[in-house]
């Protein structure tokens, strides 16, 4: 597996009302980050302040030309209070398949049990930061 190379197809694909936060999430941000709670409405996330909308693509994803290499890269803004949902994703192999992450390696989808394994490895700081459940 390789690492993330930024090429926000998580963030694309789950931007438009794929996503969600929970309570204590939304209350960090009123208390603490109001200028992320006012893209919050009635408890959904990413949605126009102006029109209560839900919006197409996050708010908080930025892009910027790549290299030769790299054609896009995309960033988070707000990448350490993203929502759990965020810090969860990938959430299993199965996940990255469907979604033709790009982290993917042929082996991985050989040995799934490898795959599944160098995944944990991999997302072990965000997963250790979500909250049980």
């Amino acid at each position: 597996m390789k690492p993330c190379n930024q090429c926000g197809k998580c963030c694309i694909n789950y931007s438009n009302g794929g996503l969600s936060a929970t309570a204590d999430e939304i209350e960090y941000w009123e208390l603490f980050r109001p200028k992320i709670a006012r893209y919050v409405s009635n408890g959904s996330i990413w949605m126009d302040p102006s029109s209560g909308a839900q919006l197409e693509i996050c708010p908080w994803l930025r892009r910027t030309e790549g290299t030769e290499k790299s054609k896009e890269i995309y960033s988070c803004d707000i990448y350490h209070d993203r929502p759990n949902d965020c810090k969860a994703y990938p959430a299993d192999l199965s996940q990255m398949i469907n979604d033709e992450c790009e982290m993917l390696e042929a082996d991985d989808i050989d040995n799934p049990k490898h795959g599944n394994a160098r995944l944990k490895l991999i997302m072990s700081d965000s997963w250790s930061s979500l909250p049980y459940e």
